[in-house]
């Protein structure tokens, strides 16, 4: 009964274990969309950084970064059809 438990403890260690390392790259992955959305819509939008940011400036990244958006979610979801293509064909 000793192993029965040790062993189902550290099955839940690594699932605790793997969920953490999800959560990081998740994480991860958000503040690289940040930062390349951040800098791709900073050079397309601003030609002189000021104080504040004009109206058209405004309007600007904020489409930027909805198209951004758009086309990561839309190749995030490609990338994981065809992960699940793959694996269902092994």
């Amino acid at each position: 009964m000793d192993t029965l438990t040790s062993g189902s403890l550290e099955g839940m260690k690594k699932e605790d274990l793997m969920d953490q390392v999800k959560e990081q790259i998740a994480i991860a992955n958000a503040q690289e969309i940040l930062t390349k959305m951040t800098e791709k819509c900073f050079k397309k939008c601003i030609d002189k950084p000021g104080s504040s940011l004009g109206n058209s400036e405004q309007k600007c990244i904020a489409m930027c970064m909805d198209r951004y958006m758009d086309s990561w979610n839309i190749v995030s979801k490609s990338y994981t059809n065809r992960l699940q293509r793959e694996r269902h064909r092994m």
